[in-house]
């Protein structure tokens, strides 16, 4: 294995952690303000350096995101040129609806930030935009790290499982992941569960494991050295 293919299976183990961590803290804990509050159109601009943050937070996990697609594409085309690609497009498609989320949240913050200034502000119009704005964001959250998320790594975790190049128990994980995910969005769609609960949780575990056990394989032992090897003969 050269050095660069060492560099970059370290280079994608650390953009894995760096996107599970970033959505976490991004999505789930500073948006709760301006997403998850009764009162979000006061607490939003009450805890706007927060909310903020949150959205810097989910721009470091596009940046991730994409980074992992490209950083691996050059590896993965040298087994099946075409499903290496449509990763690439996918992880695209899924930074690309995950960046109509932050939009939708700073939108959000700009909305709670006037509501607040206004003084007694026409408060059903400002609700009805907030009620909009916040269904943007959830759309995006079920299809940026639900939808798309399952599909792009139903593509990378074939493309490891035929090749070998890590443990073969991982791209079952992912796959097994994959599928799960895809389920939670297409419930959560159908209003079957919602999108933050128990359940969610239960189905997005396996393609988080998935996610952490890759990062931790490929930072501490990098690709399998003899399949890189005879993907160049």
């Amino acid at each position: 294995m050269d050095f660069s293919t060492k560099t970059a299976s370290k280079v994608v183990g650390v953009l894995f952690i760096l996107a599970a961590v970033t959505s976490i803290i991004g999505g789930l804990i500073l948006y709760r303000p301006i997403l998850n509050d009764p009162d979000y159109l006061i607490q939003g601009s009450a805890h706007a350096n927060e909310v903020v943050l949150g959205a810097v937070m989910e721009l470091i996990l596009v940046i991730s995101a994409v980074g992992t697609a490209t950083t691996m594409f050059p590896l993965l085309r040298k087994f099946n040129k075409t499903i290496a690609l449509w990763h690439v497009c996918f992880r695209f498609l899924e930074a690309i609806v995950i960046t109509v989320g932050v939009i939708s949240v700073l939108s959000l913050l700009a909305l709670s930030r006037d509501f607040v200034a206004a003084g007694t502000p026409d408060i059903p119009s400002y609700q009805v935009s907030g009620t909009l704005l916040k269904a943007v964001h959830d759309y995006t959250f079920l299809l940026g790290p639900n939808f798309f998320l399952g599909i792009n790594t139903v593509f990378y975790s074939y493309i490891f499982y035929k090749s070998k190049l890590v443990p073969r128990f991982i791209p079952i994980l992912g796959l097994t992941g994959s599928a799960l995910i895809f389920l939670a969005a297409l419930l959560e769609m159908f209003g079957v569960i919602e999108q933050v609960s128990a359940w969610g949780a239960i189905l997005a575990l396996p393609i988080f494991a998935n996610e952490m056990t890759l990062a931790v394989w490929l930072i501490a032992k990098g690709f399998n050295e003899s399949a890189v090897h005879s993907s160049n003969h």
